[in-house]
C-alpha cells in the first residue's frame, strides 16, 4: 500500500532564531503540518508542495514548549482536591491547563501529594496523558505522585498520618495508588519516594518496568541508600536541596550523587541525561540521575543552584512546584487538605509555620532565573525546562525539541527570554497575560 501525502496546511516559520541540536540558528527555516514539525526535503520531494502559510516570526527566538513535571495546580486549584462532582474536579484540572499556556507551559506533570487510597482513586483516572489544545489546554504527560511512600522526617509540608512503607512490595503501592498505577505512564509518569523506607528499594525495579520514572525525594537517605536506589532504576532527584538531608562532607545524602563517579553504566539511555564535562564517561550516557530545581530564589540559593547545574549541567530540570495559588495574590490556599500562606515574594509556608509548602513561580519565569543564577547560556536554560525534562520521561523523540517528527509546541522568545507567542500542536495561543 502505498502511502498518500497529507493534503492539509502546510506552515513556514521565517526570520527566525531556532534552537537546534543545542545551538541557536540564524536565518533558518521551521516547517510543520497537521501538528508535527516535517522536513522541508520531504514536503519538497515527496509532496511536491510549498507552504500555504508563512508565520514571520520578526527575528524572535523560536524554542520547543516548555515542560513543568512537578506542579500542585494553580488559580485555586490544588490537583490532591478530591472534593466535588467528577465533573467540576476535571473542569477545574482543565483551568490550570488552560492557564498554564499563557506562560509556556504546554505540557505537564500534574502532582498529587500524599493522599489516602480515595483520593487517589479519585483523582488520577482524570489525570492520565492527555493531547494538548490551543483552546483547551497544555497537554496532560500524566500524574506525577509525590508520596505517601515518603520520610516522616522530611515530610515537608505532605500529611505524615497517611504515610506509608513498602513492607509488602509493590502490592502495597496498587493498594495505595488503586488500578491507575498498573497502567504504568499512561497514568503515572512519576513517582517520589524515599529509598530508606522499608521495601521501597526492591520495589523501584518493579515501578520501572512500568515505565515510570522513579524519583529519589522527601527522604533523609544516606549516600549509600541514595546511590542503591540509581542502581536499582531510580533516574531523578525531586527538587534537589529541598526536604533531604543537608550536604555534609563525610555523607553527602542525596545531593552527594550528582558528585557520583562509580555508578554502572545506565543500560536504558533514554531516561539518562546526556555526557558533559562532568560526566564519568565522556562517551555515554551519565550514569547519574536528572534532578528538579526549584529557582524562584526562595527554596534554594542562587549559589545552590550554581553548584548543582556546574557539577551536573545536563542532569538540571527546572520545575516549579507551583501550588493552587499560582496565578493569584497574596493570601491563603490549599495543598493536600492543609491550608498554606503565600507572603508578598511569592514564598508558600504551612500556615503558621516556616515550613516551605511549594511555589508560586511560573515555568517561564524559572528559566529567567536560572540563565541570571548560574550565567549560562540561553540554550543551557531553555534545554533545562525543554529536553531535560522530556528525557526524565522518555518522550524527547517529540518533545522538548524541534527536530522533525516532534510536536509543533512552539514559543516565540525575545532576547529577555519573556513569551511573545505561543503554538500548541502548531495552533496558536491567544495570549491574554499583563507584562
Amino acid at each position: 500500500m502505498v502511502a498518500t501525502a497529507s493534503s492539509s496546511k502546510i506552515s513556514k516559520i521565517v526570520n527566525a532564531r531556532l534552537l537546534l541540536d543545542h545551538k541557536i540558528v540564524q536565518d533558518s527555516y521551521l516547517w510543520f503540518q497537521d501538528g508535527k514539525i516535517i522536513h522541508p526535503q520531504n514536503l519538497f520531494f515527496d509532496q511536491h508542495r510549498d507552504a500555504d502559510e508563512i508565520i514571520d516570526a520578526k527575528g524572535a527566538l523560536v524554542v520547543p514548549g516548555y515542560l513543568d513535571i512537578q506542579i500542585n495546580g494553580g488559580y485555586g486549584i490544588d490537583f490532591a482536591d478530591n472534593e466535588g462532582s467528577l465533573e467540576k474536579i476535571q473542569d477545574d484540572i482543565n483551568t490550570v491547563a488552560k492557564g498554564l499556556l499563557q506562560y509556556g507551559c504546554t505540557a505537564f506533570c500534574p502532582t498529587v501529594v500524599s493522599s489516602a487510597p480515595e483520593v487517589y482513586n479519585k483523582v488520577l483516572p482524570l489525570l492520565n496523558k492527555r493531547k494538548g489544545d490551543a483552546k483547551k489546554g497544555s497537554e496532560i504527560l500524566g500524574a506525577h505522585i509525590e508520596g505517601p511512600f515518603i520520610s516522616h522526617e522530611k515530610k515537608g509540608a505532605h500529611n505524615q498520618a497517611i504515610f506509608r512503607t513498602g513492607k509488602n512490595g509493590v502490592r502495597e503501592f496498587d493498594e495505595a495508588y488503586g488500578p491507575e498505577l498498573m497502567k504504568g505512564s499512561e497514568a503515572v509518569s512519576i513517582i517520589t519516594v524515599a529509598p530508606e523506607i522499608e521495601g521501597v528499594i526492591d520495589v523501584i525495579p518493579e515501578l520501572a518496568k512500568r515505565d515510570i520514572c522513579v524519583s529519589i525525594g522527601h527522604s533523609a537517605a544516606t549516600i549509600s541508600e541514595a546511590e542503591t536506589a540509581v542502581t536499582k532504576g531510580a533516574t531523578l532527584i525531586t527538587h534537589l536541596f529541598n526536604a533531604m538531608l543537608p550536604f555534609h562532607h563525610r555523607d553527602p545524602g542525596m545531593i552527594g550523587v550528582l558528585g557520583a563517579v562509580d555508578l554502572p553504566v545506565p543500560e536504558n539511555p533514554l531516561r539518562h541525561p546526556a555526557a558533559s564535562n562532568t560526566s564519568p564517561y565522556r562517551n555515554k550516557p551519565d550514569p547519574r540521575p536528572f534532578y528538579g530545581l526549584i529557582v524562584d530564589g526562595v527554596h534554594v540559593h542562587p549559589n545552590s543552584v550554581r553548584i548543582a547545574y556546574y557539577a551536573h549541567p545536563k542532569g538540571c530540570v527546572l520545575v516549579t512546584d507551583a501550588l493552587s495559588a499560582l496565578g493569584l495574590p497574596r493570601g491563603v490556599y490549599s495543598l493536600g487538605g492543609r491550608d498554606v500562606e503565600v507572603d508578598d515574594n511569592g514564598a508558600a509556608y504551612i500556615k503558621g509555620t516556616n515550613t516551605l509548602a511549594g511555589s508560586t513561580i511560573t515555568i517561564d519565569q524559572s528559566v529567567r532565573n536560572f540563565r541570571n543564577f548560574t550565567k549560562c547560556t540561553m540554550v543551557e536554560a531553555i534545554e533545562a525546562a525543554t529536553l531535560h525534562p522530556a528525557q526524565v520521561l522518555g518522550i524527547s523523540d517529540r518533545k522538548g525539541t524541534l527536530n522533525p517528527g516532534g510536536d509543533a509546541d512552539l514559543l516565540f522568545l525575545n532576547d529577555d527570554l519573556e513569551i511573545q507567542r505561543v503554538f500548541v500542536y502548531g495552533e496558536e495561543v491567544e495570549l491574554h497575560k499583563t507584562k
